[in-house]
């Protein structure tokens, strides 16, 4: 709708205007987010060396402003701008307007005479000028034309909270590569950088009342290869770390500053404590030894809530309080297990002496003596939703990542919330399902998964919707070690992050996809590498009367789609995709993108293996989990095989802590004498194989008779294809039951939670 809009907005312009316009000024409003208000406007304004900046007032963070936009235009342009002290045409003019309410809101009017920034306050002068960044445009024809078109904008953002999180504890980042992280925050109006600092595999910030943190805390001796699922897990027996002294904080500090993006700091506890208790073992409630965890994961090994604990804790974070000048500081409070806890005398009865029933209120315990200390220090709390558990710290800020329910149970009590489910925020999983996706920790949040966030539930009452802050894209480093695929992962969906954070909700996907195809050459241009899946082909597969219906797409919608169904590769000369494609027997598909007769993005394809029950039908008592269910029932019998290596794939159905009971209608009596199944294993992800899997078979689909069973599966692959033969038996119905593990078993990760059962393909023959 607002393409159409903008595009019927842009013809009436050009209808009334003398001026002749370039042929590539279509992508020129490529603004990223989206204004609130976007109107085309007749011409454009070409600079040029006569062309002057004009700043009306002495507000030095506008100055500072000001220069920063004189700098940026004449590094792109080649020109040399210069500040001046009164107003003419041939101007960039700074106008300071106290009636635009927004703090962060702005004005900008663009003529051929004149642009004009206006804003209240120095962020809404930065926010404008980002805009204006994205709005400079090259005539490429005339070779030299550096031009803005015509345009009003009034904008301000949706929310107040629009950040990322960057874990550098699992791997280290250099001060330079934050600081380009800050300048793409910056660059996208995101206002909040959170800097996760330390954690099991290394602490990352100097705290010189303690040395040994650094000293002995951010080095590991070794670090996992390959995935935490991999068995047997194998390491490098590389010495590996890094950490930012206080004077490398500060600068980055400084920097973020100018640029308006506020950093919170995030000291783990009491979980996640690993690398701090090898510096200091007398932290721990056990003896050790201890070292900086070499793997990903949780470790047992957490803070004992003694006394000589919150007192090295309040030094630590007095030291963190006095270097970063926000108003947050993140005490983490995510994934403790409370083992060593359950075991201590000395907890046990702290527990009896505080009154405590259990130790979730334990916990509560320790995350309420560090609010209290950090209030003191002027300071307010987050954390994650855990810390819901036991009863929630009087002035905490919660940022619900394991879904949308913590944020909402801490919003009806009248607790501010940061959304950043892992569902639509986890920058570390999977972004696309090819197989040549660079290895990740796992599920699948592609970018329009991204963009359709909204941060504020639905069950949500209207009259609490204002204490959901905002949201934020987190991105986790276990599968991330450089900073190439560090902005891989990030970029383009903090792109659409932005956009949900700061726009408003009527704004369309395809619209983004048509701005996003100019603005990935920007951030090329910038020395970003940004993972580009507009051309990348999306399958969406069913049955239907025994066929396969197989219906395939891309974002951008400028290229030729060409297919092949016998497994050769397609080109030019290879029919061109119209319509879907119907597949009745056995085949190999592929597919290729081309635009200007070159292929573009990566290729397509895909087997499909007809058996006996592709194209019937099938029931489940228990219905797969919300997260895990987008690829429908029939996915588990439309002969098309999910990921040997991700379960967040259309063709894995997730359960948890439930059994699969399903029954299979093979739509008439068939000869079977065999069933094979697919069972993702995934313990460090939760996911476990079943404990017994039982086929039985009714002619009639009432009385089911068992005629095969599996129990106590075992491999190391992460994906197991068990299969259960018979003699041949001539039935229609199937019923097949695979039960849950159950309860994750202690010493594991995730013990005490119901595990995850993941069913792919049943093939029926």
């Amino acid at each position: 709708m607002f393409r159409a809009i903008l595009l019927s907005l842009f013809i009436a312009a050009l209808l009334v205007s003398c001026t002749t316009v370039p042929a590539a000024l279509e992508n020129n409003y490529a603004v990223i987010p989206l204004p609130q208000s976007l109107v085309p406007q007749p011409g454009q304004f070409v600079i040029d060396e006569a062309t002057t900046v004009f700043s009306e007032g002495n507000d030095e963070e506008i100055e500072a402003v000001v220069q920063q936009l004189i700098t940026t235009l004449n590094t792109e342009t080649g020109l040399s701008l210069k500040q001046v002290l009164s107003e003419s045409n041939n101007q960039i003019v700074f106008q300071q307007d106290a009636s635009i309410e927004a703090p962060e809101g702005y004005q900008l009017l663009i003529t051929p005479q004149q642009i004009r920034v206006q804003a209240a306050t120095p962020q809404g002068m930065f926010y404008a000028v980002q805009s204006l960044r994205q709005l400079l445009s090259h005539d490429v024809q005339s070779g030299s034309t550096w031009f803005f078109p015509g345009v009003v904008i009034k904008d301000e953002p949706r929310f107040s909270y629009r950040g990322m999180h960057l874990d550098v504890a699992r791997h280290f980042f250099p001060v330079e590569t934050v600081k380009q992280l800050i300048d793409q925050l910056a660059y996208h109006k995101m206002n909040t950088f959170h800097w996760h600092l330390t954690d099991d595999q290394g602490w990352r910030i100097e705290i010189k009342k303690y040395p040994k943190l650094t000293e002995v805390g951010a080095f590991r001796n070794g670090t996992l290869i390959g995935h935490y699922n991999d068995q047997p897990q194998q390491f490098d027996g590389q010495r590996y770390g890094g950490f930012y002294t206080q004077e490398d904080i500060k600068e980055v500090i400084r920097y973020a500053a100018e640029r308006f993006v506020q950093i919170i700091p995030e000291i783990e506890l009491p979980g996640h404590a690993q690398a701090a208790i090898a510096a200091y073992p007398e932290l721990a409630c056990t003896e050790g030894p201890f070292e900086v965890w070499q793997k990903w994961g949780v470790s047992e090994n957490v803070f004992c809530p003694t006394e000589a604990t919150f007192t090295f804790l309040e030094d630590v974070l007095a030291e963190v309080a006095a270097l970063f000048p926000g108003k947050y500081i993140h005490i983490g409070g995510d994934e403790c297990p409370k083992s060593a806890w359950e075991e201590s005398a000395f907890c046990q009865q702290l527990m009896k002496e505080q009154g405590l029933k259990d130790e979730h209120e334990l916990q509560s315990y320790f995350i309420r003596r560090i609010e209290a200390y950090l209030n003191g220090k002027g300071k307010q709390i987050i954390g994650w939703d855990e810390i819901l558990e036991g009863g929630l710290a009087p002035n905490a800020t919660i940022m619900s990542w394991r879904g949308i329910e913590g944020g909402i149970e801490a919003a009806k009590a009248d607790h501010d919330v940061i959304m950043t489910p892992t569902s639509h925020c986890y920058l570390d999983y999977y972004q696309s399902d090819h197989p040549d996706e660079p290895l990740a920790i796992g599920g699948l949040t592609p970018l329009e998964k991204v963009y359709h966030y909204n941060p504020i539930p639905e069950a949500l009452p209207a009259s609490q919707h204002h204490f959901i802050l905002g949201a934020q894209a987190n991105v986790w480093t276990e599968y991330i070690t450089t900073q190439e695929q560090l902005e891989y992962m990030i970029f383009p969906r903090l792109c659409a992050l932005a956009e949900v954070v700061w726009s408003g909700e009527d704004r369309e996907f395809e619209d983004f996809v048509v701005r996003l195809t100019t603005h990935l050459k920007r951030l090329e241009a910038m020395g970003i590498k940004p993972a580009n899946h507009l051309y990348e082909i999306k399958a969406k597969l069913a049955t239907q009367e025994g066929q396969v219906i197989v219906n395939l797409s891309t974002l951008a919608q400028d290229a030729q789609l060409y297919y092949t169904v016998d497994g050769s590769a397609p080109g030019p000369e290879s029919p061109v995709y119209t319509k879907p494609l119907v597949v009745d027997s056995t085949a190999i598909i592929k597919a290729q993108n081309y635009l200007e007769g070159q292929a573009i993005g990566r290729g397509w394809q895909q087997e499909v293996r007809f058996h006996l029950a592709t194209g019937g039908t099938i029931t489940l008592a228990n219905a797969p989990h919300a997260k895990y269910s987008s690829g429908g029932l029939q996915a588990l019998i439309n002969g098309i095989n999910g990921s040997d290596e991700r379960y967040g794939d259309e063709e894995w159905l997730g359960f948890s802590g439930a059994d699969f009971l399903a029954t299979v209608d093979l739509g008439a009596e068939k000869e079977v004498s065999e069933v094979t199944f697919r069972f993702f294993k995934g313990e460090g992800q939760w996911i476990y194989l079943p404990a017994k899997v039982v086929v039985s078979a009714a002619v009639n689909g009432t009385t089911f008779v068992e005629i095969g069973s599996l129990a106590q599966l075992t491999g190391t692959s992460k994906v197991l294809s068990p299969v259960i033969s018979f003699p041949t038996i001539t039935t229609r119905f199937l019923k097949i039951e695979a039960k849950n593990f159950g309860t994750i078993p202690q010493g594991q990760q995730g013990a005490g939670n119901p595990s995850w059962l993941f069913v792919d393909e049943i093939r029926v023959q």
